[in-house]
């Protein structure tokens, strides 16, 4: 017992000289898109670890995607520390739903609860659809992909591991 009280300290110690999580280790922890579609799920937590070292690529890349406003990418993703993945998505399905993007982030933050597949669902971007192949295509495309082969920036898309988009 006395070198589990003795052990206690120091991991507590080790913990405080860590300090706060940094933006990939918070963007690791508890991202649960649930976008009904594992390999679009995958890529949405890469753009986590991507915005995370390119913030300012992650904006470009949005607002050149998808015509958000970078000061409302930013906001969201510096400001209010939301999961750039969530971002990403939210401007992705506001471009193929026809939406400003503020109105699906809005959309998300008051009924997040059920995932993106149920929000795409209702913005009329169901699987299967055109708009979601466009998107998932979009997906693999993006300069933040950062699966198996493919490093951040380079734009080569899909991953051989995971198929081409749309499968």
């Amino acid at each position: 017992m006395n070198i589990r009280l003795s052990i206690a300290p120091l991991f507590l110690g080790a913990l405080l000289l860590c300090g706060p999580l940094s933006a990939q280790e918070h963007y690791a922890f508890g991202f649960s898109p649930n976008s009904g579609d594992v390999w679009v799920d995958a890529q949405l937590g890469d753009f986590n670890v991507y915005a995370a070292g390119n913030l300012d690529g992650f904006v470009d890349e949005v607002a050149v995607s998808y015509g958000a406003p970078r000061v409302l990418v930013r906001e969201y993703v510096a400001d209010r520390r939301w999961p750039p993945g969530d971002v990403y998505y939210a401007c992705a399905l506001a471009h193929y739903s026809h939406r400003p993007c503020r109105e699906v982030l809005d959309i998300w933050e008051h009924d997040h609860g059920q995932g993106w597949g149920v929000i795409a669902k209702r913005l009329g971007i169901k699987p299967g659809s055109s708009a979601f192949h466009a998107m998932k295509a979009d997906l693999g495309k993006s300069k933040g992909r950062t699966g198996k082969g493919h490093g951040p920036g380079n734009g080569k898309g899909r991953d051989k591991d995971h198929g081409p988009p749309g499968r």
